[in-house]
């Protein structure tokens, strides 16, 4: 098997590993909004059925070529109708944080899963096997993708979630009169930032907030675990 990945282009390997590791990741995301909304009191994502654990309900086949491809992309946006909440900025505030909150969990999860896995799993004076070196690097991509998922979700740019959060919080002569009628443009900002690479300058310090508090979690969570 190591001969035969060694005969394969690095790049279309790392996207082997990619392709599991977005579907779950992008399924829990949408998952999370869908059920947190129906929690708060709208039906829409469920009557829709987007409480749902197979991913092909979650994914947009263009956002998740972009993803692969250039690192730019996005899964099939969870519809709500907030009139339907029962505490209305509650409710869109619970169901746009929850899409990222998730991702920080299954970042915390496969990460402590590495952690436990590369103590125990793996001697340090003997080579990994080709299985030991798949479910590494699985378990990294996991880690990776799922803390940039929630950095990047969390910046406070519409369409994002993080600018739902935000922009609740203020006045609703603001929030109705204003952001919601222009905020379908944000995607078109998003691109901008992205192809000047200020969205990569945003996201950094992102990344690494997110990232020291999962490593601040997994520490007590794994050392029962550690030889």
């Amino acid at each position: 098997m190591s001969d035969i990945l060694g005969r394969i282009n690095p790049q279309f390997i790392v996207i082997l590993y990619r392709v599991p590791v977005l579907l779950l990741s992008f399924m829990t995301h949408e998952l999370a909004h869908a059920f947190t909304a129906y929690r708060c009191g709208d039906n829409t994502a469920k009557e829709m059925g987007r409480i749902s654990f197979n991913p092909i309900r979650h994914i947009d086949p263009i956002g998740a070529i972009l993803l692969l491809a250039v690192g730019f992309g996005w899964a099939k946006p969870v519809p709500i109708n907030p009139d339907n909440f029962r505490k209305k900025k509650a409710g869109i505030i619970l169901t746009s944080l929850a899409g990222p909150l998730s991702n920080i969990l299954l970042a915390i999860i496969f990460s402590s899963a590495y952690v436990i896995f590369m103590s125990n799993a793996v001697s340090p004076y003997a080579q990994m096997t080709d299985a030991q070196m798949v479910a590494r690097n699985l378990l990294i991509q996991f880690y990776v993708i799922n803390i940039t998922l929630a950095a990047f979700n969390l910046i406070p740019i519409p369409p994002l979630d993080g600018s739902k959060v935000v922009f609740s919080l203020l006045p609703d002569r603001i929030y109705y009169g204003y952001i919601l009628r222009y905020e379908r443009y944000g995607m078109f900002l998003l691109i901008g930032l992205s192809i000047t690479g200020i969205l990569s300058t945003i996201l950094t310090p992102v990344i690494n907030y997110v990232s020291d508090f999962v490593n601040m979690v997994i520490v007590p969570l794994t050392a029962p675990f550690i030889k």
